[in-house]
């Protein structure tokens, strides 16, 4: 590994970063240009001081793990990418599609939510796990098996949405669709070659003329922070806050779906994980 070398790359492409193509506040004027230590090692989930070790060349080997959510939290390109792990000692691959299996911790730290809705989602959608909550709010997604859900083809495909019993429609006016499309636009140039992808875009162009258009006209942003309106068969309409945490070695997303204390929704909120609680303990 050259560890000197592998600090001056560090150093460089956090400079060329701004705070709004990572989607983090300015917060202030800065005394050099770029994202501080801090904002990067947070964007790839690793503690300030390991990324500071890495920049000032004496920090140890890093994993291929850490190296993956460095090229993602610097926004490197393949070629790029390519370089960072070559200077770290490790062959460079890119992978053949979105990794599918969700770390454990993750799975624990959803079924330890009972307020909080919540998914868990790959680079393309697909619904890979989800607490009692986020079934209640969407729908049983385990009608799907052996495939699984996928959050696009929900939205987009009505017939694919009336398949989840019980589960709420999406108000939004486009705006899921908007950033959804920008997405999939990233993470089929992630997974150039993975034909799952390349197929579920298809059905949406072919089957939605809603899609169609937002990926003609889809640009990759940033995530946002949203408010998602609901219609929900069991409890109405519903108004939830919508946050979503990177799950960077795994190139996936936990979205998390919450209400104001003390409003109206959160009372339909916890109604609603109380009737799906009493759905799933009905003998089948």
């Amino acid at each position: 590994m050259d560890q000197k070398e592998l600090g001056r790359f560090l150093r460089l492409h956090r400079g060329q970063l701004r705070p709004d193509d990572a989607g983090l506040p300015a917060a202030g004027p800065r005394r050099t240009p770029g994202l501080r230590r801090e904002e990067v090692a947070a964007l790839a989930y690793i503690s300030t001081q390991h990324y500071t070790r890495l920049e000032q060349g004496r920090g140890s080997l890093p994993s291929r793990q850490v190296l993956a959510a460095l090229g993602r939290a610097l926004r490197l390109d393949d070629v790029q990418r390519r370089h960072l792990y070559a200077l770290a000692g490790e062959a460079f691959s890119v992978p053949p599609g979105p990794p599918a299996d969700v770390p454990h911790h993750i799975q624990e730290l959803i079924a330890r939510l009972p307020d909080t809705a919540a998914v868990v989602l790959d680079a393309k959608y697909d619904v890979l796990a989800w607490n009692d909550l986020g079934a209640a709010l969407f729908g049983d997604f385990t009608v799907f098996a052996p495939a699984r859900a996928n959050l696009l083809r929900h939205y987009f495909l009505p017939d694919v949405r009336a398949r989840l019993q019980g589960g709420g429609r999406v108000l939004d006016e486009g705006a899921f669709g908007v950033v959804a499309a920008g997405q999939l636009r990233a993470a089929v140039a992630r997974y150039p070659g993975d034909e799952p992808t390349r197929q579920l875009i298809s059905e949406l162009v072919d089957r939605s003329p809603e899609f169609a258009r937002r990926w003609s006209e889809s640009e990759v942003v940033a995530v946002p922070h949203l408010r998602k309106e609901f219609d929900h068969p069991a409890v109405g309409h519903l108004s939830l806050r919508c946050d979503v945490l990177a799950v960077p070695e795994r190139d996936q997303s936990v979205v998390l779906y919450t209400a104001d204390r003390g409003s109206a929704d959160e009372g339909a909120l916890r109604l609603l994980g109380v009737i799906g609680t009493q759905r799933m303990d009905v003998p089948g």
